[in-house]
């Protein structure tokens, strides 16, 4: 029995996956996979927490990431079709819950990349090229929507070309912060570090609320690489070898930089959107360069040379990181397309590059849109930009795996006799606690500190007083509500697609 075999399907799917072409090889998913769970734009973020974050990113690699770890591998192998998160679900819970999860699943990322992304890179270029100084309006724009735009042309271009993109971003990743890690100790050598008590690690209830939906949007995306399941050339085989040696890598690649800069920087100095950019200037002193007595950071010599190149990296890594995932999701919405959960017209791969180039110009016009929408709503602060997209983007990208986690345990329930290469241990026990763990980000991502003291001092976000708990609640929920019931109309309009069921539906 395969997944088609569990729910009928559309005969338009076969003349689709007809177009796609076999490119995705073991590294290449592994290079894919560092690109889609290491991030360097919510860096900053987690170590703004102080040492306590560390301590929750250890604490939920054990309890979150490896459980998801293991549930990918078997879904990915026993279910590798292209559409990944999309097919578990829908043949899970039917293709109206696949449509709702999918979209959600799929607008995050332009949202993503046209806010939260941009903006870093941004924010990294004036760091180092403008002296700090913000970009003029018309600069900004062309600086953002030529980032955006090469990102939808990597992904529009057929695999073999696109996911050099991804590789180059895994190999920025590894030297950046390879580079970062080295320099702090350098740095604590000649100039001594901040240092913690044992305490200061201590985990808190109210930290815990801060820090789990950030460090769960960190450590999901084992599932992406699945979206290209019919590209790959042996995904039973390589799809559980990738996520394994992700898992191991990705944890030391985010440890160590938070690490880092807990130990350079002061807690009160280290800020979400540039927290990581000032410790790279500060760490980078050392090779040529002074901190003035404010704790301003001013590279010179071969500290300016190699800033100027660590800008470049952090650039490609946030750049890579937008491309793999809107690789990724944009060929899930195609999948539901052509599946009949979302319009007949997005469910088209491309007979010229074999990618979904539909989906993929609609991801570039969202993320346009959203960039000019976030831009003149927060009047050109890249700061409230930042938060407010970033707080949408983790909102609706964990909600999307209240479908995915859960299919672990129910396909094992429905399909029984499709082979698994891999099998994770306690399905059951693995599917709740994902979920309950989701379940708890997402519910305190739209009301912090529900059930504790709601909206009080310890759990409201920063710049957000307990008199605005409801206009936070509406910002963060009328969204969610929103793409929901856009899922729900993208099934609508999938109708005549599912009319045409192999079975009759």
């Amino acid at each position: 029995m395969t997944v088609g075999e569990i729910a009928s399907e559309p005969a338009t799917a076969q003349t689709e996956r007809q177009k796609l072409r076999k490119h995705f090889s073991r590294f290449d998913i592994l290079f894919f996979l560092l690109c889609t769970i290491v991030g360097v734009d919510t860096i900053g973020t987690v170590a703004s927490k102080g040492a306590e974050a560390f301590t929750w990113l250890i604490v939920l690699a054990l309890v979150f990431f490896v459980p998801s770890a293991l549930l990918t591998a078997e879904l990915g192998a026993a279910f590798p079709e292209e559409g990944g998160p999309y097919i578990w679900t829908s043949r899970a819970f039917g293709r109206l819950a696949g449509a709702v999860n999918n979209f959600l699943y799929w607008i995050t990322n332009p949202v993503w990349l046209g806010g939260t992304l941009s903006v870093s890179a941004v924010t990294a270029f004036t760091t180092f090229f403008n002296d700090g100084k913000d970009l003029s309006t018309p600069a900004f724009y062309v600086f953002t929507l030529l980032f955006v735009w090469v990102g939808v042309l990597a992904a529009i271009l057929s695999f073999d070309v696109g996911k050099w993109i991804p590789t180059l971003g895994a190999w920025s990743r590894f030297v950046l912060l390879g580079l970062f890690t080295v320099t702090v100790v350098i740095y604590g050598i000649k100039h001594g570090l901040h240092g913690f008590g044992a305490g200061d690690f201590s985990p808190t209830y109210a930290g815990f609320v801060a820090l789990v939906p950030v460090l769960m949007f960190n450590y999901v995306g084992f599932e992406l690489p699945n979206t290209a399941g019919d590209e790959m050339t042996d995904a039973q085989k390589d799809v559980p070898f990738a996520i394994f040696r992700s898992a191991a890598l990705s944890v030391a690649l985010y440890a160590l930089p938070i690490l880092g800069i807990l130990l350079v920087l002061p807690v009160k100095a280290v800020t979400g959107l540039g927290g990581f950019l000032d410790a790279i200037r500060q760490v980078f002193t050392v090779y040529g360069g002074h901190v003035a007595a404010d704790g301003t950071a001013t590279l010179s010599g071969a500290g300016s040379l190699l800033g100027d190149l660590a800008a470049i990296m952090f650039i490609l890594t946030v750049l890579s990181s937008g491309v793999t995932w809107i690789m990724g999701s944009d060929r899930a919405l195609a999948v539901s397309g052509y599946d009949g959960a979302a319009p007949r017209f997005l469910g088209v791969i491309s007979s010229r590059f074999g990618t979904p180039v539909r989906v993929n110009i609609l991801s570039g016009l969202v993320s346009t849109v959203v960039l000019v929408l976030a831009h003149e709503l927060t009047h050109g602060s890249a700061a409230k930009l930042f938060g407010a997209v970033l707080g949408l983007a983790v909102s609706t990208t964990l909600v999307s795996y209240l479908g995915i986690f859960p299919a672990l345990a129910v396909l094992r329930r429905k399909a029984p006799d499709v082979p698994r290469p891999y099998k994770a241990p306690i399905p059951g026990i693995i599917s709740i606690v994902l979920s309950a763990l989701i379940l708890f980000a997402s519910v305190q991502l739209v009301a912090p500190g529900l059930g504790d003291h709601w909206f009080g001092s310890a759990y409201a976000p920063d710049g957000w007083s307990h008199a605005e708990r409801w206009k936070y609640l509406l910002t963060e929920a009328v969204p969610l509500v929103g793409f929901m019931l856009l899922g729900v109309l993208f099934w609508a309009l999938g109708k005549p697609t599912r009319a045409s069921l192999t079975d009759g539906e």
